[in-house]
């Protein structure tokens, strides 16, 4: 049914409290469907062969990747649960999931979001410790206690959301001025805190971490050149200049990736305003937040040889001969 000023109503049967929303081009929809689609597929079918691959080879059952499994389970989950329904809300112009799936659609994506900051967190305390203090590496992080941290990260993380997001789960329809809207709006408070802990907190403990790593590795590589003879001074050096470029590399795309895609999103807590989904820009800033757990798996798995190996066994489907599982992939 039409309104008068020609734009669809969301809710028919509700005359005068329906909202109105102007419905998108066929084709303009389509296009929109199609590519947030094609996203959520990849970040499932990414994050879903890091956890087959660490899952399956026992060899690969080691504190560093729990951590790794970890990340990958979260940005699995909102390539699942999340960007599906992201998908939907910005393509849609009125919300037909009800006031329950509003209020648990931000909850589980942000709990998601907030796992998954927490795990790149404890990456980078692993990476430090392997690197920084090499001898003390297997009695510090241990399986056990990389299970325990990962299992803390994911209970602060939805008890954390909970709190910020209490009043919306109470009433979920609080902000919406009539049916077919799924508002939230954190205040500046609860921005505040949201800030610190979710961005600026962990974006410093990364950058430090990655920055002491980084120096450590360029120190031991100096130290390895004055050590070596005369003869093999070229090739050593060549390969220790690689081995710096690498590691700048690698952190310079772990810190622009992670400032790009939360940077956006917390623009208005650090311009003192409310965060809102009413704002024009949600939508891009959101799926940019989202699209972070696309590259995570590119980012954190991709760099290591058996991530490619364990790739070809699967797509082989070498993974389904027997005693598969004690195949050497390191």
């Amino acid at each position: 049914m039409e309104s008068r000023d020609g734009a669809e109503l969301c809710y028919p049967a509700l005359l005068n409290l329906s909202c109105r929303g102007s419905m998108r081009p066929r084709s303009e929809a389509v296009l929109l469907y199609s590519l947030l689609s094609s996203i959520a597929v990849l970040t499932v079918a990414l994050n879903l062969l890091v956890i087959v691959s660490i899952s399956h080879f026992r060899q690969l059952h080691t504190p560093t990747n729990v951590l790794l499994l970890s990340l990958a389970i979260s940005d699995l989950l909102v390539g699942l649960l999340v960007m599906p329904v992201e998908t939907a809300r910005f393509t849609e112009t009125c919300w037909l999931l009800g006031d329950l799936m509003c209020a648990l659609s931000y909850v589980i994506g942000f709990t998601l979001t907030s796992a998954s900051v927490g795990n790149m967190v404890l990456i980078s305390i692993d990476r430090y410790v392997a690197v920084c203090f090499p001898l003390q590496y297997p009695n510090k992080i241990t399986l056990s206690r990389a299970v325990v941290s990962v299992s803390a990260c994911w209970a602060c993380s939805l008890l954390y959301n909970g709190l910020i997001l209490k009043d919306h789960l109470r009433q979920p329809d609080r902000y919406n001025s009539c049916y077919g809207e799924c508002l939230v709006v954190i205040n500046y408070i609860s921005g505040t805190v949201d800030l610190v802990f979710t961005f600026i907190c962990p974006c410093s403990v990364i950058i430090l971490l990655y920055m002491r790593v980084f120096v450590v590795a360029v120190s031991q590589a100096r130290a390895m050149r004055s050590h070596i003879t005369a003869v093999a001074a070229g090739a050593v050096t060549v390969a220790a200049k690689k081995s710096e470029k690498k590691a700048a590399r690698t952190l310079g795309v772990v810190i622009l990736v992670f400032l790009m895609s939360f940077c956006p999103y917390y623009y208005p807590s650090l311009a003192g305003q409310d965060i809102s989904n009413s704002a024009s820009s949600w939508a891009i800033v959101s799926w940019l937040l989202y699209f972070n757990s696309c590259l995570n798996p590119l980012i954190y798995a991709f760099f290591y040889p058996w991530f490619r190996k364990a790739i070809r066994y699967i797509v082989t489907l070498n993974i389904l001969e027997q005693d598969s599982s004690q195949t050497n992939m390191l």
